[in-house]
């Protein structure tokens, strides 16, 4: 029996797991790539303990999330993210939720917030400087190294590695993003199962190419991506948790933020971790969201 509840939005039904739902206050947690949402297995434990509904939706084109109608476009721009976020929210009928997100989750996270003000209780990043979604954003040397995996899928040998070999691809983000060894064979497994949905592949390629310029957006975001660029000023109270040893985003790109955040930007670096904080420090992720959240008030 699967462990994913389901939910129908307008064009996705959206799987997600969930935690203590009888909880007095909701977190909506959002995994990032190359991940899934059992990602979060141990903090969203911890906060279902400290009274949250914990709630870890699956992003398009991962796990048991489905398109609805096979002529959506398998659109995998960040604006797509937040709108999916806000259609989930919609759903459920979810009352301003704490919002954390992690690297592509992260991103719609914060999209959702700029989409529509006043949508979070309070929203925390891990792992991505705000306001990076641009692709006319400055590159550091390092960091145009660290996003190979970007150029790479923008060629056809990329995109025959993304939808023919997708594990060992995917194993080379685990294996270099943090300081390791730090995973087991079987988180890793766990997590590439969510590889598997029939428009992974689609989505990843579409995500980063329409990131960079190299792919035309889907018309139905076209809105979306104008109120998003270049990034609004976010209302809500946000954290930034950044692994200090991150070899995908460099920690200094979420420094310097606090000008995007009318409601307040705190910002810790975790010493020794890299790029999966949540599955690398679980523990001081947890600690760090639910101290914020009691101190701006929730």
């Amino acid at each position: 029996m699967s462990p994913y509840a389901q939910i129908q939005t307008p064009l996705l039904d959206i799987a997600y797991l969930e935690w203590n739902p009888a909880g007095s206050r909701t977190a909506v947690l959002l995994h990032g790539w190359p991940d899934s949402p059992e990602s979060w297995n141990t903090v969203a434990a911890r906060l279902a303990a400290d009274g949250y509904r914990v709630l870890c939706p699956a992003l398009r084109g991962f796990g048991p999330t489905r398109f609805r109608d096979a002529a959506t476009p398998r659109s995998g721009e960040l604006a797509a993210l937040g709108r999916d976020l806000l259609d989930f929210i919609d759903a459920l009928g979810l009352q301003r939720p704490l919002l954390v997100g992690h690297d592509w989750g992260a991103r719609a996270a914060a999209n959702a917030c700029g989409l529509r003000p006043g949508a979070a209780l309070q929203l925390v990043l891990l792992s991505v400087g705000y306001g990076t979604n641009d692709a006319n954003q400055t590159l550091s040397l390092t960091q145009a190294r660290n996003y190979w995996y970007h150029w790479f899928m923008a060629t056809p040998r990329g995109a025959e590695a993304v939808r023919g070999n997708r594990r060992e691809f995917t194993r080379n983000m685990w294996d270099t993003w943090s300081p390791g060894p730090w995973y087991t064979p079987e988180a890793f497994d766990e997590a590439v199962r969510a590889f598997d949905n029939p428009d992974w592949a689609e989505v990843v390629l579409h995500s980063y190419r329409h990131r960079w310029g190299y792919a035309e957006g889907d018309i139905a975001y076209q809105a979306d991506t104008a109120l998003l660029t270049p990034a609004p000023v976010l209302t809500v109270p946000t954290l930034v948790l950044h692994g200090g040893a991150d070899a995908c985003n460099q920690p200094a790109t979420s420094e310097g933020k606090e000008a995007f955040f009318q409601g307040g930007y705190a910002r810790r670096v975790l010493d020794g971790v890299g790029h999966f904080p949540q599955r690398e420090a679980p523990q001081a992720v947890a600690d760090a969201i639910l101290a914020f959240c009691a101190k701006t008030g929730a």
